[in-house]
């Protein structure tokens, strides 16, 4: 029996997210398929982050269990000719037993890009968030820094969601500005449903004038949802990296 680990990169936009689901293309289901239609077996894929709708990733991890004896390093290519050129392997690797793409996992680092213009983009209609208002970015970085450290983010987390604790320890919060785009990169040892979508959505209202920077902090402590800003789309969405122990950041 082996264990295997994949790395994987997908554009979001034409999927129903990457669980699989009765009314959708998924990513999940896609990518079973090619691995069923290379190694024939049938497989549980156990994938690190439930993306939704229209979210992308750079860096999606997964693992499944199979008998194949097909070299590893051979995977991805095989894996690849299989697949629709929205979704790519990058890497695949042989890990212990115990090995679990979600539960071993020690964090994640996200993206969102915001593209702020009063006509919307053609080109990157789908890889942005569109603001129609010009956004303040310093204020935007000062609001930013609220959300560092360990906290209860329940005002930033949708329902649905049936995690024992909102709690969570956002590590690393950046941004950078260039041309139209404002892009932000958040990384935390774990995050709750829509999370970075709803902050993402507060920063906005922060760059709008509608927030005031020091406002976060009041925000979290009352852990009410209505208090925060709005869900920002899924387009601006992007899962960077899962963080597992031995890797080079955690």
């Amino acid at each position: 029996m082996r264990n295997i680990k994949l790395v994987i990169e997908y554009d979001g936009t034409k999927y129903c997210g990457w669980q699989s689901q009765k009314n959708g293309i998924s990513i999940e289901d896609t990518l079973k398929s090619a691995i069923k239609s290379i190694i024939n077996e049938d497989i549980k894929l156990i994938g690190s982050s439930r993306t939704d709708a229209g979210v992308h990733a750079k860096g999606q991890v997964a693992n499944f269990y199979c008998e194949s004896n097909i070299p590893t390093e051979r995977l991805p290519f095989a894996i690849n000719s299989k697949l629709p050129h929205d979704i790519v392997v990058l890497k695949a690797e042989d890990m212990p037993l115990d090995f679990h793409a979600r539960y071993s996992s020690l964090g994640k680092r996200y993206s969102y890009t915001i593209f702020q213009r009063k006509i919307p983009p053609a080109l990157m209609r789908s890889y942005v968030a569109f603001c129609p208002y010009e956004l303040n970015y310093d204020l935007m970085r000062m609001a930013g820094e609220y959300f560092l450290g360990t906290k209860d983010f329940s005002a930033f987390k949708s329902s649905g969601s049936s995690v024992k604790t909102s709690v969570r320890t956002i590590r690393y919060l950046e941004f950078e500005k260039y041309d139209n785009i404002i892009r932000f990169e958040i990384e935390a040892d774990g995050f709750l449903y829509n999370m970075v979508r709803i902050i993402a959505g507060t920063l906005i209202d922060v760059g709008i004038g509608k927030i005031e920077p020091e406002d976060i902090e009041s925000i979290i402590e009352s852990k009410n949802r209505k208090r925060a800003g709005r869900t920002a789309p899924a387009s601006g969405l992007c899962l960077e990296k899962v963080y597992y122990k031995n890797d080079d950041k955690a």
